[in-house]
């Protein structure tokens, strides 16, 4: 039986994915905003440099989960995105 990919759009650039390929960030009711795990109403972005500045220039995270997100939430991101930076640039 085949399972058809769950597909989330990206609060920047709008493009319809499948959810695996995007970063989940997350309004929890108890911790706050967290990333990847937990229940609570979400926002699915691009794990790319171009919609991550939007994100956060547009707050575009702010307003699809109705709340701040702590500095801390948006650091985590970029050193997500350094690490797959540098990863990438081993790779080659």
């Amino acid at each position: 039986m085949n399972q058809r990919p769950v597909l989330r759009r990206c609060v920047t650039c709008r493009q319809l994915l499948d959810r695996q390929q995007l970063w989940r960030v997350i309004r929890d009711h108890q911790e706050g905003v967290v990333l990847d795990e937990g229940m609570g109403r979400s926002a699915y972005l691009c794990p790319n440099e171009a919609c991550l500045e939007e994100a956060l220039r547009r707050k575009r995270l702010q307003k699809a989960l109705r709340c701040q997100v702590p500095n801390s939430v948006v650091e985590v991101l970029q050193k997500r995105l350094n690490h797959s930076f540098d990863s990438a640039a081993e790779a080659k």
